[in-house]
């Protein structure tokens, strides 16, 4: 088979298609020949080894799937690395039957970034009606999904940011009641002037360093700030817990491979977002699709804040 394998970790160059053996089946698992799979922040980390969870080499990235099942049904799944190749092995326990109305990138946005503005709503910060909740990067995968989530659950007020006109202006499409842009130098006082110059309620963030000390100063009383990435590569400052004390705010860390390893929970997320797109009712944005060799230039789009929604990789083109 086709795939992409790192040999030595770095950039999008280390992203090189090579001609693999065909994945064996084991433990449980199935062969499946992949239709689309799903391009993250959390791979660019993977070729970097700057991942939570560290990486050994060789690699395939790549950890969301849609597959052809045995009997011709299409089926979705995480499956931690492998995705950017022709074939997988996975266990069918896994994964979740994909209705006609769903595209293949459709489905791909109802996990990682799907699953994950679904649990940083409900589980992390447990977003109440009329709350307040700030959307960075409200043009990225989970950004989208995120805006139109929170109106749906009854926030009063759901400001995005992003970095162009173009995407704040599609964040106001989705249901974002305010757009600031991203890049401001007081990013604190733009968030609290776009909520009446009020502290926010909730801060769903996944920048990194000034990004994250200046959302978290912009937060209310019993504001919560969750962090789920660090796309700028950049740490933000030591968090002072005598500060959080003193105006009872939070901030609390979310990495989805604690989800997914409670099945219970990915399923709650995964089967209610299918149900939604598939009734027309939440609007997955599904970005520019690659062919294998391209993968690179997905990284690149990634890194370089130039992509919108949900991107994916066609493995048989």
């Amino acid at each position: 088979m086709r795939a992409i394998q790192i040999t030595e970790f770095g950039g999008p160059e280390t992203l090189v298609v090579r001609d693999l053996p065909d994945p064996q089946e084991a433990d449980g698992q199935l062969v499946y020949d992949v239709l689309a799979a799903g391009v993250n922040y959390a791979d660019t980390h993977q070729t970097e080894d700057s991942y939570l969870a560290k990486q050994t080499l060789p690699l395939i990235p790549g950890g969301e799937v849609v597959v052809r099942g045995r009997n011709g049904e299409r089926l979705v799944g995480l499956i931690g690395s492998g995705g950017y190749a022709q074939q997988v092995a996975a266990d069918p326990r896994t994964l979740f039957p994909v209705p006609d109305a769903v595209t293949d990138g459709q489905a791909l946005t109802t996990l990682v970034q799907g699953a994950t503005a679904w649990h940083l709503l409900r589980t992390s910060t447990h977003l109440q009606p009329g709350e307040t909740v700030v959307v960075h990067a409200g043009a990225g995968g989970v950004g989208t999904i995120a805006i139109q989530l929170a109106k749906r659950w009854g926030a009063g007020r759901v400001i995005a940011t992003a970095s162009s006109e173009d995407k704040r202006a599609l964040t106001l499409e989705l249901g974002a009641d305010a757009a600031v842009d991203s890049r401001s130098d007081d990013l604190r006082t733009a968030l609290r002037e776009a909520n009446d110059g009020r502290g926010v309620d909730i801060v769903l963030e996944m920048t990194g360093g000034s990004v994250f000390d200046q959302s978290l100063a912009a937060l209310a009383p019993l504001g919560r700030l969750a962090v789920f990435g660090m796309a700028g590569r950049t740490p933000p400052s030591p968090v002072d817990p005598g500060k959080l004390m003193g105006r009872s705010t939070a901030v609390i860390g979310f990495w989805l491979m604690h989800v997914a390893q409670r099945p219970q929970l990915l399923a709650a997320a995964v089967n209610d977002l299918m149900e939604l797109i598939a009734a027309g009712e939440l609007r997955p944005v599904v970005g520019d699709t690659y062919p294998l060799a391209d993968a690179a230039d997905a990284h690149r789009a990634l890194l370089s804040r130039g992509s919108v929604g949900k991107l994916v990789l066609d493995p048989q083109a």
